[in-house]
């Protein structure tokens, strides 16, 4: 158990349980009186948080969906944050970035599931790579605009910042940029299958 006094583990145990923290049902759950795990996309991310809520109450959807993305974002970055006062490496800054992430899409607090990772995930990227996260951004509100389907801009989004990141940092180790766009790739595959079906829905 010696290694719980080292602090890079102590900061990597702390980037799992932040991220994992389900902010999105813990306020929809709180303010709406909804299971967003139960409904919709049965994520806990703010795009699902908009959609359930805006069936009853749209005026609160929209406060609770913004919300639930900042924090979201946040809660990865807070760690980050921290770290990186201490003083410790990029490479412990990329772990924790990684395991808050994971910690979102995996939540120990709700059986090992959890969302879809965007919001924390470009939490993480704003703080490691924030040239790469502003040119995703971009992509993101482009597609948002004309698409309007939350996963397909997502994606979109995440491709553009992993190709940036290589054009614009093609020195450095670009495996935990590949590992966070793994995870979120895999937590969209039901999205990528409606997307082909033509099943997935627009944003209103």
């Amino acid at each position: 158990m010696d290694f719980l006094f080292n602090t890079n583990a102590q900061f990597f145990i702390a980037a799992y349980l932040i991220g994992g923290i389900p902010f999105g049902l813990l306020l929809a759950k709180k303010f709406a009186g909804v299971d967003v795990q139960s409904s919709g996309s049965k994520s806990i991310g703010a795009t699902n948080v908009l959609r359930v809520v805006k069936e009853t109450n749209p005026s609160l959807a929209k406060k609770l969906g913004a919300a639930t993305l900042a924090l979201d974002a946040i809660k990865g970055v807070l760690v980050l944050a921290v770290a990186h006062f201490m003083g410790l490496s990029e490479a412990t800054l990329w772990g924790i970035s990684v395991l808050a992430v994971i910690g979102h899409c995996y939540s120990p607090y709700l059986g090992f599931e959890g969302g879809k990772g965007v919001a924390t995930g470009m939490g993480v990227m704003m703080f490691m790579l924030p040239l790469e996260t502003v040119i995703a951004l971009v992509v993101w509100a482009v597609g948002a605009k004309v698409i309007r389907i939350s996963s397909l801009s997502s994606l979109t989004a995440l491709l553009a910042l992993i190709i940036a990141s290589f054009i614009l940092h093609p020195d450095m180790a670009h495996a935990p940029v590949l590992i966070i766009g793994f995870v979120l790739f895999y937590k969209h595959i039901p999205n990528i299958i409606r997307l082909i079906k033509g099943e997935e829905k627009r944003v209103v």
